[in-house]
């Protein structure tokens, strides 16, 4: 494996988008690509860059004090799950999913999406050193909540599995062979399936796990109180549902570029099942703790168990999956004007608008533009 093979000559319009026989990605060239929407993905999510020292939550800090003690609980909890949650998937996809990528827009998506979990945990510390006077207990704390240990635990295997079958296939190549003592064959239809079941896991990470904390966080602002905090959770919900976009477009895209795949789905589909309602499982189940003492104007544990199914429902239905749920409309209606973030914009400035770029040029400018136009 080299970082640039320059033997490698196949067209990156027509290699596989992960583990082309020919190897990897050589030259990073996106004047013509395979998949424009990964180029579209990566686009708007430098568009939608922002720092979460821009901010202000100093108010908040006033806010936690006259919260009661089951409130503390709710906030101080979810803010420990966000971040383990994101320790997660911060370095994941560069150690899981790219060295397997074959072509350039999806590399270079990969990379960005990266870089963006890491301003989503930068965040948490960000809120958690100007609302605590000893920010480094609550980090310390947050390894021994069973609920978040156990639900980072379920993340972090199937890229685990991955990424040691991957390196089984690199070192070992095809074959019986005895690792640590078991016998293990590997194979690359096996290697995809296990990508194909971490592309699952993400898709389920982006798209249920994160919303009980998020609505509880909302749930706050709409009552006035720790609004500097659910503005930043705000932000990270709209680049969460830009990567949620992105898992639910490469398991549409999979099947049909590779053959392998539409095999895959057919033969993992139960399985995938398996793995959202397990998700989702675990979603209630920390709503359930959060409210165990209390509940907050607005918001209590059987809405929240009610909305993760609604999230369930449509987030499988989305993957070509069925959840076996019976759902109605969202049950936290009130969700959506957060959630829909790029749709609310006070000025170009914010960071609200996702076709806003700084320092952005046109670029489709013809004689037609300045018609009728005179100094």
């Amino acid at each position: 494996m080299s970082v640039f093979d320059i033997k490698n000559k196949q067209k990156h319009t027509e290699a596989l988008a992960f583990l082309d026989p020919s190897g990897g990605v050589t030259l990073q060239r996106y004047e013509t690509v395979k998949y424009r929407q990964f180029e579209k993905l990566t686009d708007k999510q430098i568009g939608f860059f922002w720092r979460p020292e821009e901010v202000d939550i100093l108010r908040d800090a006033k806010d936690f004090k006259e919260l009661t003690s089951y409130e503390q609980h709710i906030f101080t909890s979810n803010l420990k799950r966000q971040v383990l949650l994101d320790s997660v998937q911060g370095r994941s996809p560069n150690l899981g999913f790219l060295p397997l990528v074959s072509i350039p827009e999806l590399e270079t998506w990969i990379n960005t999406w990266t870089f963006n979990e890491t301003i989503h945990s930068r965040s948490y510390t960000h809120i958690i050193r100007n609302i605590y006077s000893d920010p480094s207990q609550i980090f310390d704390e947050l390894m021994t909540v069973e609920p978040i240990v156990s639900c980072a635990v379920d993340i972090g295997k199937y890229y685990d599995d991955l990424i040691q079958y991957h390196l089984w296939y690199q070192l070992l190549g095809k074959g019986k062979h005895k690792v640590n003592g078991k016998d293990v064959v590997v194979d690359l239809y096996e290697l995809k399936k296990k990508l194909w079941f971490a592309i699952n896991s993400v898709n389920a990470l982006e798209g249920i796990r994160f919303y009980v904390s998020f609505a509880c966080s909302w749930a706050f602002a709409e009552l006035k109180k720790m609004e500097g905090n659910a503005k930043i959770i705000k932000l990270i919900a709209r680049d969460e549902n830009l990567h949620l976009a992105f898992t639910q477009t490469l398991l549409k895209i999979l099947p049909h570029d590779d053959p392998d795949y539409a095999k895959i789905k057919e033969e993992t589909k139960v399985e995938c099942e398996t793995m959202f309602l397990n998700a989702s499982k675990q979603e209630k189940e920390w709503a359930e703790f959060l409210f165990k003492d209390g509940s907050m104007i607005g918001l209590n544990a059987f809405l929240l168990c009610e909305y993760v199914d609604w999230l369930t429902h449509k987030r499988m239905a989305a993957a070509g999956l069925s959840s076996g749920l019976k759902v109605g409309s969202n049950p936290l209606p009130w969700t959506t004007k957060w959630i829909a973030g790029s749709e609310v914009q006070v000025a170009p400035q914010e960071v609200e608008l996702s076709s806003y770029v700084i320092g952005g040029t046109k670029q489709d400018v013809d004689n037609e533009t300045f018609k009728g136009f005179s100094l």
